[in-house]
């Protein structure tokens, strides 16, 4: 084991490198595996692998859009294909748009609607028109 502040050698033992006194694990200059330098914000050490940072968070995408909102959109305007223009699935949402203003095929719209939506809910629809998953 190596100290991460100085990169001198430490015992498995040690509460503090022996070379700098700083506590074991502090620092983030060296690998604590091989004790060579790593950068200060690195992942990996880039002479043998090992793992020198935090595990790296994923953010969430901005530009994801929401399957609640999704769903809602599909309960209450589903008909006029809102949830679809919001998903960026423009051509459902115009298909469905023309059955709605077609009176007599609105109920066929409005049952598609109604589909869609409890699958965006429960999650059978998971990627928005762009192939983007959905936020909750």
């Amino acid at each position: 084991m190596y100290c991460k502040n100085c990169g001198k050698p430490m015992e498995d033992a040690a509460v503090v490198c022996v070379g700098c006194g700083v506590p074991r694990g502090a620092g983030n200059q060296f690998c604590q595996n091989c004790g060579q330098p790593v950068m200060p914000n690195a992942f990996a050490c880039t002479h043998c692998g090992a793992q020198v940072g935090p595990t790296p968070v994923p953010q969430a995408n901005p530009a994801a859009k929401s399957r609640i909102c999704a769903g809602l959109l599909g309960l209450f305007l589903g008909g006029l294909g809102i949830h679809n223009f919001y998903l960026g699935y423009t051509g459902k949402a115009v298909a469905q748009l023309i059955l709605t203003i077609t009176v007599l095929l609105a109920p066929i719209s409005g049952i598609w609607a109604l589909i869609e939506a409890i699958m965006i809910l429960t999650g059978s629809i998971a990627v928005d028109g762009k192939g983007l998953p959905l936020r909750d």
